[in-house]
């Protein structure tokens, strides 16, 4: 009995180099268009609190500058000592601003998990940040931070009918601050969105409630 053809040997060679060349378009388009590589890395950031201008102090605690009675137990203490004591009166030194929390709200899932705390702290200048607190979701591309009119559970398509784009998501995982523009009404744009620009998706959402 004669034996049975090896049926690859009657496929052309070209058939091989167009598979490959198949398989580099796909694998292509999966890392460099759709960024689909960025889900399993992680893009941990680890910001501190924001400094302000007015030089507010982190943490929402009031800045370093000393309070009258401190002053003047200092001074009273440099001078049993027998340092000099610069003479300014404490009523002259002005008030720090302090840093509080304007608005907060918790993130919730839309296309992807997401959790952690969204914040609006501001110093009474008018300078305000938006900043994330046991932030985590998943990586993505083109992810960015919105501010949008459109409640946390509308649909995907009204974020971006009326936002503001406060920049690139920094991190995936972990505490970031982002400047809010001067005048923006956050009772108007109450809503906090991590938003994949290239697909149109929001990954999380979170309603800033004062």
């Amino acid at each position: 009995m004669s034996e049975s053809p090896n049926l690859l040997s009657r496929v052309p060679r070209w058939m091989y180099g167009a598979a490959a060349a198949g398989v580099g378009v796909v694998c292509y388009l999966a890392f460099a268009v759709f960024g689909i590589h960025t889900l399993f890395i992680d893009d941990e950031a680890n910001e501190a609190v924001p400094v302000f201008d007015s030089g507010a102090g982190a943490s929402g605690l009031p800045s370093d500058a000393m309070s009258g009675d401190e002053v003047d137990a200092m001074n009273e203490a440099m001078e049993d000592e027998g340092t000099p004591v610069e003479d300014t009166a404490a009523d002259e030194m002005p008030d720090m601003p302090e840093i509080i929390v304007e608005a907060s709200g918790s993130f919730i899932d839309r296309s992807h998990p997401a959790v952690g705390v969204a914040e609006i702290l501001g110093d009474g200048t008018g300078q305000r940040f938006l900043r994330f607190e046991d932030f985590a979701t998943d990586n993505g591309p083109d992810l960015n931070v919105y501010l949008s009119t459109a409640a946390p559970d509308a649909p995907a398509g009204e974020f971006d009918d009326d936002f503001i784009d406060l920049g690139d998501l920094k991190g995936n995982i972990g505490p970031q601050n982002y400047e809010i523009p001067e005048g923006v009404d956050l009772s108007r744009y109450r809503t906090v969105v991590i938003w994949c620009v290239r697909f149109g998706v929001a990954f999380g959402a979170a309603e800033l409630v004062s």
